[in-house]
């Protein structure tokens, strides 16, 4: 991982000011999009520096990643989409402590690095690509 890599990863993480801060009004979660992609949704998990998501979680079919949240194996077998898309959207509704980035809220976020002020961690097409991903039977893979 590059430097910038780190910083990118290391401003994702504090901009959840380490799950100190709750959101004061309820995240917008997408509505989901049709044209998602389990091909793009695998390449965003693969990004370190972008998503962050291999560094804390296993992902079935991706190589070794961080045991830090909870395995993403078989999801589908234990959440539903909606679930999932809010979890991803802004974790810390379910969890005021969580330490997990909030991927698409700008909302009560701290310490947030001047460029990405203003914007979300992922789009609203990245995040349904992630969960298009997440979601595939798991008899195949793309």
């Amino acid at each position: 991982m590059t430097v910038l890599g780190l910083a990118r990863v290391w401003a994702l993480v504090c901009s959840a000011g380490w799950g100190w801060v709750v959101a004061q009004t309820p995240v917008s979660v997408p509505e989901p999009l049709s044209l998602a992609s389990a091909e793009r949704g695998k390449a965003l998990l693969l990004q370190r520096q972008d998503s962050g998501c291999v560094l804390c979680h296993q992902v079935q079919g991706l190589p070794a990643g961080g045991a830090l949240g909870p395995s993403l194996v078989g999801l589908a077998e234990r959440s539903t989409k909606a679930q999932a898309r809010e979890r991803i959207a802004d974790a810390r509704r379910f969890n005021p402590q969580t330490i997990m980035p909030a991927y698409f809220s700008t909302e009560g976020l701290n310490k947030v690095a001047n460029p990405y002020k203003g914007q979300t961690i992922l789009t609203a097409q990245g995040l349904e690509d992630i969960l298009s991903y997440l979601f595939l039977p798991t008899t195949g893979t793309p």
